[in-house]
């Protein structure tokens, strides 16, 4: 036992130091930024990246480092130094983002996805955060538009249940501009305030698009109800409110442990990889300066006749721009009408992208651009795959 005792302590001691070293490399990551904001680098040297890691797999070998373990340790520390450099960055050409405190309003109360995803956001930028929970989507747009809460945070996609219509019909309506996205893990749990075994449970309360994401693990349980709510966080209260070993909400684990139910079961998604994509909207647009990726969101509309949308979209191929998403949706009061969203890898101010949405603003019915903002997409770094397998 003392001998078990020695080496925790070991181990802990080396934890600290672990600690005070991945500090001191994210402090230098910032000073990368400086240099490179000097010499209008991009944040990001892939070349440079897929060097480092091939070295460090390299010299982990003899060390009884596996590459799998050693790659997926450097590709969180490389994600963290690109987002770290991309907010310092942002910081210097949006004062306002470097102010230490904000608020923002989200879908639910505390524990939801939307709560959980801002959280997550806000924590790279701001020291403190006044949270506004919203019932719905709209109200979330009102909170910004009234100035009760600085941003908004709003899902946008999923992997599994695809595009969260609500949300783009909104936002035909609104003038607010997005100024971030993050894509967040979706892990869907079955919560339950007393100890139940899944048998025993008869009830679920979800939001719809749980329900959606997870139909395939429900669609094989017998003899249950679905229960409809307005957000997780709310499914979880209504659990605990009731306290009963046949009734269950399904969400999070760590929005599970904020109201004090414990897990059922796991991995219920009809994808293995699920997440959702959000954006967070804002009063005044931002900024993005140009050594860092950017998105811009953009709406239009066509007219009716043959090959006009066609004709728009190769607009943005003449001037090399690449489309990330294209998403329809119906004009509100305009039957047979469509209003069509796109996200572009560009920057608004680049000469290329100013270019096109002139091009686009005389060949469209309508246009207009809902926000330019950094890609939160850090995509990992490539390694050859015999260094992995070998």
């Amino acid at each position: 036992m003392v001998m078990l005792e020695h080496i925790r302590e070991e181990i802990t001691q080396l934890d600290e130091e672990l600690l005070g070293l991945l500090a001191r490399r994210k402090t230098l990551s910032i000073e990368v930024a400086k240099a490179k904001q000097v010499n209008s680098r991009p944040i990001r040297d892939q070349q440079r990246e897929q060097e480092l890691l091939v070295a460090l797999i390299q010299k982990g070998r003899p060390l009884g480092l596996d590459a799998h373990y050693v790659t997926r340790i450097y590709h969180t520390i490389i994600e963290d130094s690109v987002l770290s450099q991309q907010a310092y960055l942002q910081g210097l050409l949006n004062p306002s983002q470097q102010e230490p405190m904000t608020s923002v309003a989200y879908l639910g109360p505390r524990g939801s996805y939307s709560s959980l995803a801002a959280r997550k956001y806000l924590a790279r930028y701001k020291d403190q955060v006044i949270e506004v929970n919203c019932h719905n989507f709209r109200e979330v747009l009102d909170a910004v538009e009234s100035g009760r809460a600085a941003y908004g945070v709003l899902p946008i996609e999923n992997t599994s249940s695809g595009s969260i219509n609500e949300v783009y019909d909104v936002m035909q309506h609104t003038s607010l501009s997005i100024v971030g996205e993050l894509t967040y893990p979706i892990e869907h749990c079955i919560l339950s305030a007393v100890p139940t075994e899944l048998a025993q449970i008869k009830t679920f309360y979800a939001h719809p698009q749980v329900f959606q994401q997870c139909s395939h693990y429900l669609g094989k349980l017998e003899g249950v109800r679905h229960e409809i709510c307005d957000s997780s966080s709310s499914a979880m209260m209504k659990v605990r409110e009731l306290a009963s070993p046949d009734v269950a909400a399904i969400g999070s684990a760590a929005g599970g442990e904020l109201y004090g139910l414990q897990v059922v079961a796991t991995h219920l998604a009809n994808q293995k990889e699920n997440y959702s994509r959000f954006i967070v909207v804002a009063r005044k647009p931002i900024e993005v300066a140009p050594q860092i990726p950017a998105k811009t969101t953009l709406i239009m509309s066509t007219s009716q006749q043959a090959g006009s949308l066609v004709e728009a979209l190769l607009v943005l191929r003449n001037h090399h721009i690449n489309m990330t998403k294209l998403e329809s949706r119906p004009v509100q009061g305009n039957p047979w009408e469509e209003m069509f969203y796109l996200d572009v890898s560009a920057n608004l101010q680049s000469p290329d992208m100013q270019d096109a949405l002139v091009e686009l603003t005389k060949i469209t019915r309508y246009i207009k651009v809902l926000g330019c903002y950094p890609s939160e997409d850090v995509k990992p770094t490539d390694i050859p795959p015999v260094l992995l397998g070998s």
